[in-house]
């Protein structure tokens, strides 16, 4: 069974490996189902989903009907105004055939403009504090991705409370010196205030080596497949608390991810640094172009 530990300040236990909703994007409901006691058997009681991946939150439906209680349910908005992010609360409740949700998040907040909407009056943030007080929501997280997002994160918790934030944390990535430092203080401050610490791309390989887009196997980027390397990187990842890891996209690769998770041994430098070697890891993102993924 995954170890359970407090999610931030929530007073929730959470499985140190949250589903990645993601992985529901496009698949039937006759395949999504077949996942279902993979996550029973390791423990994992916390759900994380989005109002734009696809038929995720569709999927979760026929779950939550029969075991709602059973899991933390996170969902995400990309709206930033008010009126957009409530709509969209509402349409992920009603998609997911629930009354409220634990945790509502910003989806991917990073950019200059779209941040100062969400926090304006009338915003996004406005909106979502008052779906916690009429009991839709019971909590509000931030995400992102790239390389600007835990820089972003810190300036997000100035401007708010929120419970949680999500950013990608990955041996590649914590080997750019100014991205291990933003992620650093960014940790720090989460653990003086009891912010859930969310972290994605744990298994990332590379781009994938043709133009880009979403692959026909279910990823945006091209994830590791080696059983033991993947073991290594999400050890990587839980070897250090209070981390969570959000699982691949991938759904194939669930059941190694949740397999390395279940006994954890922090692997080496030297073994981190061979995996970059011999599979050819690279960053996923590079502060530009890329950010966006």
């Amino acid at each position: 069974m995954i170890a359970r530990v407090p999610f931030g300040r929530t007073g929730h236990a959470s499985s140190r490996v949250i589903f990645g909703g993601a992985a529901l994007f496009s698949v039937t409901q006759e395949q999504a189902d077949t996942l279902l006691p993979t996550l029973l058997r390791y423990g994992v009681n916390h759900l994380d989903t989005a109002a734009s991946y696809g038929d995720s939150e569709l999927r979760l439906r026929p779950w939550l009907a029969e075991r709602r209680e059973e899991f933390f349910l996170a969902t995400k908005t990309d709206e930033r105004g008010g009126s957009g992010a409530r709509r969209s609360l509402e349409r992920s409740l009603e998609r997911l055939g629930v009354e409220k949700v634990d945790l509502i998040q910003l989806h991917n907040l990073v950019e200059e403009d779209e941040f100062e909407q969400a926090h304006a009056a009338n915003g996004a943030v406005e909106a979502l504090t008052r779906a916690r007080e009429e009991g839709l929501v019971r909590f509000i997280g931030v995400t992102g991705h790239g390389l600007r997002i835990p820089s972003m994160h810190l300036r997000s918790l100035e401007r708010f409370p929120f419970d949680s934030v999500i950013f990608p944390y990955n041996y590649s990535l914590m080997r750019i010196d100014s991205y291990r430092r933003d992620v650093e203080e960014l940790i720090g401050v989460c653990i003086d205030r009891g912010v859930a610490v969310q972290t994605i791309k744990s298994i990332a390989r590379r781009r994938w080596p043709t133009s880009g887009g979403l692959d026909e196997r279910r990823s945006w980027y091209e994830p590791l497949s080696d059983g033991p390397a993947i073991s290594r990187a999400v050890d990587f990842v839980l070897g250090r608390e209070p981390l969570f890891l959000i699982s691949s996209s991938d759904y194939e690769l669930l059941e190694l991810i949740l397999s390395a998770a279940d006994e954890i041994s922090v692997p080496r430098a030297d073994e981190l640094e061979k995996d970059q070697s011999d599979f050819d890891v690279q960053p996923i993102f590079d502060g530009g172009a890329l950010e966006r993924i």
